[in-house]
């Protein structure tokens, strides 16, 4: 993986335990609100909010593991690695803030923020795709240089090793 991969990984798996606190919330809202528990469809878009920002996130990680393989320039890679998290935000946004207030009966236009995510998301998904169906990178290509060791020919094995001492010269 490389470090900007790793970066992004590690930022995304500092952010994935507020999915966890974010379920803790809801379920205290479930069970102690009436107010949440009389409006179906707050039920309805915070646990869709939940669940995508948990599956984003998990689907995040999953792409940092394959962007570094494509054969895709830089500036694409960028964008395959930061698309899966930013839909990992855009569309829980729009879910939880469309319908904030417990009277709300309708999403506000806070909801349209999910296509956004949904772009992104298909976006970055499709990017990558094509990368993988490209082939692959050289270790060179994807801003690294390989090893002398994996550029230099395997070394000739001896069929029958010695367990004494090489033989003096002779002089």
């Amino acid at each position: 993986m490389s470090p900007e991969s790793r970066r992004v990984a590690g930022i995304v798996l500092i952010v994935l335990p507020t999915v966890v606190i974010g379920g803790v919330s809801v379920l205290s809202l479930l069970i102690g609100d009436p107010g949440y528990r009389d409006n179906p469809l707050r039920q309805d878009l915070w646990r869709a909010g939940h669940a995508h920002a948990g599956v984003l996130l998990l689907l995040s990680l999953v792409a940092l593991r394959y962007v570094d393989e494509t054969r895709l320039s830089e500036r694409a890679r960028w964008f395959v690695r930061l698309a899966f998290p930013t839909a990992a935000v855009l569309l829980p946004v729009a879910f939880f803030l469309s319908v904030l207030m417990p009277q709300d009966r309708e999403p506000s236009a806070v909801i349209h923020l999910a296509y956004a995510g949904a772009v992104v998301l298909v976006s970055g998904m499709l990017t990558l795709a094509v990368g993988l169906l490209r082939g692959t990178t050289s270790p060179s290509a994807r801003g690294g240089s390989p090893s002398p060791e994996a550029l230099a020919p395997p070394a000739p094995r001896d069929p029958h090793p010695r367990a004494s001492s090489p033989t003096p010269p002779m002089g």
